[in-house]
């Protein structure tokens, strides 16, 4: 690892590694966040579809990295030790922001959501599948082009694609997982925003007013202005919930029913931030808190999608292009005609169909983001930011391994 300074060296034939360290790696991730920034803000097709910045910045900059790739034999290594904790600090975020008090209020609208999401899930599987086997495919391509790695991401992929390769002879099994979750990650970031934002044209929805939105009395809403007091005590607890989501992760790691480390930190922050109800002396500033989260899912997206190798997911076979064409499509057709309609046909319904979009192929990251841009121009809905990472974050995993056993379970599969 390099102290202070960039490197370079030559790796395999003529090939030189331009290497940053963890400190020029989260420079250069917020100097995407600035490009995208400015880009998003000249070029209208970009702004008017809502696409979040981080994607917009950390794209182009992967596609800039793929031109220096490929015409100049110059590869960049990026030292991501801060990524993690970028994500950990973005879920810590989302369970400081979870009011138990709301969260009753929203169940049934959760429970709604859930069934809404194991519909898409066997839907997914079922266009992945039907891709596959209509291309002559080995029908567990069309799983892994399913909600495998799409609804389930790279670590779902991963551990699907080692069980398959001790089972059936599929060259590149894992590779293909890694390339159809980052495909992922980046048509989730593209097609939410455009959704919702036309759901919210075409049926001329309104953000509720805000006497209509939910009442929060505790006291830093009543000082909402950012200080250095604020800032330190909602660091210091987010630092608490990421050392205490680390190390129950750990201790758990080896049980028969494991959580990811990050559902660990969002239950900390859950029961941390519900504790101010009976001691208001521990209550941390909701408007910092926010903008810590906003911060730091930004700097996580923009380190995720500035370092992806383009080339490499050029190198795709035209098959593999196909399915996940088809699943974007599928993606779009049901947030827009299923998701939108069934969460209510109203402005909550369009920020969640956007929501959806952003984890059904994506990561709860992306949809969080794509909520973010949409009511950052179309106005605050507490809803969707309560049912949609709560979903993407505790159940979707739970739901996603359900539904995957139950086709791994028909009579294709040699069962």
């Amino acid at each position: 690892m390099l102290t202070g300074k960039t490197s370079t060296e030559h790796c395999g034939g003529h090939a030189l590694a331009l290497s940053l360290d963890p400190t020029q790696t989260l420079a250069t991730a917020i100097a995407v966040l600035f490009i995208g920034s400015a880009v998003q803000l000249r070029v209208g097709f970009l702004r008017d579809n809502n696409i979040p910045i981080p994607v917009v910045g950390g794209l182009l900059f992967a596609a800039l990295t793929t031109i220096a790739f490929l015409g100049f034999d110059l590869r960049f290594n990026f030292n991501m030790a801060l990524k993690e904790p970028m994500m950990l600090a973005f879920f810590t975020t989302i369970g400081l922001g979870a009011d138990f008090r709301l969260l009753l209020r929203g169940g049934p609208r959760l429970l709604l959501f859930a069934t809404v999401c194991i519909a898409y899930l066997v839907v997914q599987d079922s266009l992945g599948l039907l891709a596959a086997v209509g291309m002559d495919l080995h029908p567990l391509v069309g799983l892994l082009g399913g909600s495998i790695t799409l609804s389930g991401g790279h670590g779902t992929g991963a551990a699907y694609a080692a069980k398959f390769a001790d089972v059936q002879n599929i060259a590149g099994i894992m590779e293909l997982a890694m390339a159809c979750a980052t495909f992922g990650l980046i048509l989730g970031g593209l097609i939410g925003g455009p959704v919702a934002g036309r759901l919210i044209r075409r049926h001329g929805l309104e953000a509720a007013s805000k006497h209509e939105q939910p009442a929060d009395t505790t006291q830093d809403q009543q000082h909402s202005a950012i200080n250095d007091e604020s800032l330190l005590r909602a660091l210091f607890a987010i630092l608490l919930c990421l050392i205490g989501g680390v190390f129950l992760g750990r201790i758990f790691g080896g049980a028969a029913f494991t959580l990811p480390g990050f559902v660990w930190c969002l239950m900390i922050g859950v029961l941390l931030r519900n504790l101010e109800h009976l001691v208001p002396a521990i209550a941390i500033h909701r408007p910092t808190v926010d903008m810590l989260g906003s911060l730091s899912l930004s700097i996580f997206l923009a380190m995720a999608l500035m370092s992806l190798r383009l080339w490499e997911l050029l190198s795709l076979a035209g098959p593999l292009l196909v399915i996940l064409l088809i699943q974007t499509g599928g993606m779009i057709l049901f947030a827009s005609l299923v998701t939108f309609r069934v969460m209510g046909g109203n402005y909550d319904a369009a920020i969640i169909s956007g929501g959806h979009c952003g984890f059904g192929l994506g990561a709860t990251p992306t949809a969080v983001a794509n909520m973010e841009a949409l009511t950052t121009r179309y106005g605050p809905s507490p809803q969707a930011f309560l049912v949609v990472p709560l979903m993407g974050a505790f159940f979707i995993d739970v739901l996603n391994a359900l539904v995957i056993q139950g086709f791994l379970a028909l009579p294709l599969f040699g069962n």
